[in-house]
């Protein structure tokens, strides 16, 4: 079963996300600011962070620098922040979606499967025949 960690600061947001992901089998970690994001993520343990930018105590593209010195667990930026440039900068810094608010809950939990099933897909060793 796959653990997924948001990083959100806006709770109810976070809740809802959390909802939907349960309800889909995933097992949710929250984390509401980027220190407790830090210390809650584990390459280990979680399969994907859905990362906000705009964060209080540490924003979210330090976040993502930290994970991605350690891991390449997959990162979908769920942020108000929607100008190209910024789109742009996620992508170079290792993000694998983008996803700019408001979004659907049921599209961040489409774009998570799918990003799940495609990593899932890549560990599995291939057949020789």
């Amino acid at each position: 079963m796959s653990r997924i960690l948001i990083v959100e600061d806006e709770d109810k947001l976070r809740r809802v996300l959390k909802l939907y992901l349960e309800k889909e089998g995933y097992l949710v970690d929250e984390a509401k600011d980027g220190e407790e994001a830090i210390n809650l993520f584990s390459p280990i343990t979680h399969s994907l962070v859905i990362l906000d930018v705009m964060l209080p105590k540490r924003d979210g593209w330090s976040v993502l620098r930290t994970i991605r010195r350690e891991s390449e667990v997959p990162v979908i930026m769920l942020t108000a922040r929607g100008e190209e440039d910024d789109k742009l900068f996620g992508f170079d810094l290792g993000v694998d979606d983008y996803v700019v608010k408001p979004a659907s809950p049921r599209e961040i939990v489409a774009r998570t499967r799918a990003i799940l099933k495609r990593v899932q897909k890549l560990k599995k060793p291939k057949n020789l025949i």
